[in-house]
């Protein structure tokens, strides 16, 4: 028998959906449940062919187990050395290598050294940096965040070069991003699981949590659907990431990516809504069954982006 595990925390909705909903196709010889965990010794295998990972961004034993449990045969979505690897600059450099539209955007050093570091542990860094060039680049208003974080944590509209400076003091040791504003006529927010099923979603991300998905917004073009589709392809097959939401702001008929690191989408019910849910969780469950049968115990089974993919066959040899 090969089990299907889920690896989570505080969300309630959305796991025991997918368990149920793996269960309820009743496929021969595959089975669902939460992921339970006793110990954990080194190089010995997991109990599990396919672990879907909701949590480990927040709990490091978490990610050390999902490590040894790919390097032992189990296929865990998303891959746990690329998401431990990757942050929301590179992501950018990337998009932007594969051709889909994005806010200018620069990397700040942090506002703090970091710890056990002083002045001299930055003797490569140019102080001051070209703040008239990065302002000039960005403009203003733009928005600075966390390079690596998420969850709308640490993020500011900043109006001008004064409230960058003040908002800048209060990120202490965090490295930020500072990006172009886009005003945008429409915004969506896009699921993307298996590299291959999309679901667009009408989103509005200055409404309150609950209230962001949007049921009955106006029409949209299907030249435009079908554009966003295809971006969201190309990033989510770029960064290999098999359960990934992005998000873009549409300007003038443009669909800029503004956020596509997003590996352990939302998923909650009060949020996405009934038919948002519905869907989410049943190509979770279609993408994991997959997997299970696809897997290979003592084979590490890993969803690689092509990024990853084409710089290794294309790397010299010596």
């Amino acid at each position: 028998m090969k089990k299907i595990g889920i690896l989570f925390g505080m969300e309630d909705t959305f796991p025991q959906a997918f368990i149920d909903r793996v269960n309820e196709k009743n496929v021969k010889g595959i089975t669902a449940e939460a992921v339970s965990i006793d110990k954990v010794i080194q190089n010995k295998a997991t109990d599990y062919a396919v672990i879907i990972d909701r949590i480990s961004q927040d709990v490091p034993f978490y990610r050390a187990y999902l490590k040894n449990a790919a390097l032992t045969g189990c296929a865990v979505i998303n891959n746990p050395f690329w998401w431990s690897a990757d942050d929301k600059f590179f992501n950018n450099a990337l998009a932007d290598e594969l051709g889909v539209p994005l806010p200018n955007t620069v990397i700040l050093p942090s506002a703090e050294h970091p710890t056990d570091t002083t002045s001299k542990s930055f003797r490569n860094l140019k102080m001051p940096l070209d703040w008239e060039g990065i302002f000039e680049y960005i403009g203003f208003p733009a928005y600075m965040k966390p390079y690596a974080g998420g969850g709308w944590k640490n993020v500011y509209r900043l109006e001008n070069q004064h409230e960058f400076w003040e908002k800048h003091r209060e990120t202490g040791q965090l490295v930020m991003l500072l990006q172009e504003e886009i005003v945008f006529e429409e915004y969506f927010r896009v699921y993307c699981l298996g590299g291959k099923a999309v679901r667009i979603m009408p989103y509005e991300p200055r409404n309150p949590h609950h209230l962001r998905y949007v049921v009955d917004g106006p029409p949209t073009s299907k030249k435009l659907l079908s554009t966003i589709k295809d971006y969201t392809i190309r990033l989510c097959k770029g960064l290999g990431y098999d359960f990934n939401t992005v998000e873009f702001a549409v300007k003038d008929g443009v669909p800029f990516a503004i956020d596509f690191g997003n590996p352990a989408p939302d998923a909650d019910i009060n949020s996405v809504g009934k038919d948002n849910f519905e869907w989410v969780v049943e190509e979770a469950a279609k993408m994991a069954i997959a997997y299970a049968k696809a897997q290979k115990p003592g084979k590490m089974n890993l969803t690689w982006g092509s990024f990853m993919k084409d710089g290794v066959n294309e790397s010299p040899r010596f």
